[in-house]
C-alpha cells in the first residue's frame, strides 16, 4: 500500500507560477513511475507529467516547456514546477504511482488549482 499526500495547490493569476509537491509513503526507489494527472468535472483524468524510477520524463502537449517534473529521492517526493500557468490549466491535479512489478495505480486525494484574474 502507497500513502500519497499532495500539497502545493490554490489561486494564482494568469502567468503566475505554482509548485506542487507529492509526498510518497514508500521509498521512491521502489516506485517505477510517479507523477501528475488533471481532473475536470464530468471528463476522464489526463496525463500532465511522469516520471520513471531512471529519470525519464513524459509530459502533455500542453505541459511542455511550462512544467517541470522533478523527484526528490531523499525527501520521498515529486514536484512539479508550472510556470506562465492560463486559465485552462484550471482543475484538480492528482498524484499518481505505480510500484515496479505491479499494475496498482495509487492515488492523492488530489488538490485543486485554480488560474484566474
Amino acid at each position: 500500500q502507497v500513502q500519497l499526500v499532495e500539497s502545493g495547490g490554490g489561486l494564482v493569476q494568469p502567468g503566475g507560477s505554482l509548485k506542487l509537491s507529492c509526498a510518497a509513503s514508500v521509498n521512491l526507489f521502489s516506485i517505477y513511475v510517479m507523477g501528475w494527472y488533471r481532473q475536470a468535472p464530468g471528463k476522464q483524468r489526463e496525463l500532465v507529467a511522469v516520471i520513471t524510477g531512471g529519470g525519464s520524463t513524459n509530459y502533455a502537449d500542453s505541459a511542455k516547456g511550462r512544467f517541470t517534473i522533478s523527484r526528490d529521492n531523499a525527501k520521498n517526493m515529486v514536484n512539479l514546477q508550472m510556470n506562465s500557468l492560463k486559465v485552462e490549466d484550471t482543475d484538480v491535479y492528482y498524484c499518481n504511482a505505480r510500484l515496479y512489478g505491479q499494475v496498482t495505480n495509487y492515488w492523492g486525494q488530489g488538490t485543486q488549482v485554480t488560474v484566474s484574474s
